[in-house]
């Protein structure tokens, strides 16, 4: 009975060895399944250490600037395709008008333009000149621009641009008036008493300006015309000025005449033809021209008709002194 009993206790003794030793190993398990679980989640993460600058950056910028960035990549882009592909001006006309046609809606169209000051320019011409259309709005309207553009155009010396919101624009212009034509290689332009070109002559409401000619004549045209006009009797006679070499003047008479004045001294010359025409009568004489460049001596050269006609004479002279002798 003893070893019965004894086996007995044996048994009740083990049974709690048992059940510590299987929970040991099923924790044991649990933690092995965890533990690798954890390491197969953080796995493809910290595969790679990632860049030193790539941590700076996520630190440091806010936390969408790489969609800012994005957006500034994707503008810049398309900026670049404009700029590449020749389209710069129609976008900017078309962002001009874009902004014009609010301003507009927003009643700051241009209703009512006064141009002051024009002569030779039509209200229409110096609308375009300045760059004002229908599409234009007063509150984006750059007045010095507008300013600027009209300058430019050799009929305008002067202008100024006022603006009267919401809707009012006055322009005030100065215009260069005509002087005279200016010919140079074959070319006819009208030109101011400043020389500026102002447009070439096909318009016969210029026919009667003074014609001067050469290099440089465009610049001392107007110095050398107000001097002729202190001779009356030699400036009603006179076709055209032609400026030689830059250095002094010939006049080209309406009968054909040509007068090579001296390149200093001229209001002299000029009033010694004054005084020759009024006492011989020299420009209504069969002469072709006369040239008083040198200072002591005035020559005249004969037409052909008068050259013959004063040899011929010379010879009969000749003849009849001949026979005198005789």
């Amino acid at each position: 009975m003893d070893g019965a009993g004894r086996l007995a206790r044996s048994l009740r003794s083990l049974r709690p060895q048992a059940d510590l030793k299987a929970a040991a190993i099923g924790a044991v398990v649990l933690l092995r399944e965890w533990l690798g679980l954890r390491a197969r989640i953080k796995a493809p993460i910290d595969r790679t250490p990632p860049n030193r600058i790539i941590l700076w950056l996520e630190r440091t910028l806010p936390s969408r600037t790489g969609v800012i960035l994005t957006v500034l990549m994707l503008l810049g882009s398309a900026g670049l395709g404009i700029v590449k592909g020749g389209h710069l001006d129609d976008f900017t006309a078309a962002l001009s008008d874009t902004r014009n046609a609010l301003a507009n809606s927003a009643g700051f169209r241009i209703t009512t333009v006064a141009i002051n000051g024009r002569k030779q320019l039509s209200q229409d011409e110096v609308l375009a000149i300045g760059g004002v259309n229908g599409r234009s709005s007063l509150l984006f309207l750059d007045a010095a621009t507008v300013r600027d553009k009209l300058k430019a155009n050799p009929w305008i010396s002067d202008a100024t641009i006022l603006k009267f919101y919401p809707g009012q624009l006055q322009i005030d212009i100065v215009e260069r008036s005509a002087f005279a034509l200016w010919q140079q290689d074959g070319r006819l332009s009208v030109i101011s008493e400043d020389g500026a070109v102002l447009e070439p002559f096909v318009a016969r409401r210029f026919v009667s300006l003074p014609l001067v000619v050469g290099k440089g004549a465009d610049s001392k045209a107007r110095d050398f015309l107000a001097l002729l006009d202190r001779y009356p009797q030699v400036r009603s006679v006179t076709k055209a000025a032609v400026f030689v070499g830059e250095r002094r003047w010939n006049l080209r008479l309406k009968d054909g005449l040509d007068i090579r004045l001296p390149e200093n001294d001229v209001g002299n010359a000029l009033a010694v033809l004054t005084k020759l025409d009024k006492d011989d009568k020299l420009f209504s004489r069969d002469i072709t021209a006369v040239d008083m460049r040198l200072p002591d001596r005035l020559t005249v050269q004969l037409s052909e008709d008068a050259a013959k006609a004063r040899d011929e004479l010379f010879k009969d002279k000749k003849t009849k002194k001949k026979a005198g002798d005789a």
